[in-house]
């Protein structure tokens, strides 16, 4: 999957999904230190893609939220609480 179908799932994702966080009370990254895409290209403790996780500090806010709104709405991050 390429970096723009990437992009277009996640907005589209942003667009059906809400967040189960609100974005002022989230961490600054879905990273759970549970890094994992051994088996395919979505990290098992984030789920993120490895583009995304590898982008993430250059991300604008916008794309950030399309990511968590995807990510949430799939049932990540996956934390220890």
């Amino acid at each position: 999957m390429t970096e723009l179908e990437l992009k277009r799932m996640a907005a589209a994702v942003h667009e059906a999904a809400t967040p189960s966080v609100p974005p002022a009370q989230r961490p600054d990254t879905p990273c759970v230190a549970v890094c994992s895409t051994t088996f395919d290209d979505i990290c098992r403790g984030c789920g993120r893609t490895y583009i995304e996780v590898a982008h993430w500090v250059s991300m604008s806010a916008t794309e950030k939220e399309a990511v968590w709104q995807r990510i949430t709405a799939q049932g990540y991050p996956r934390r220890n609480t």
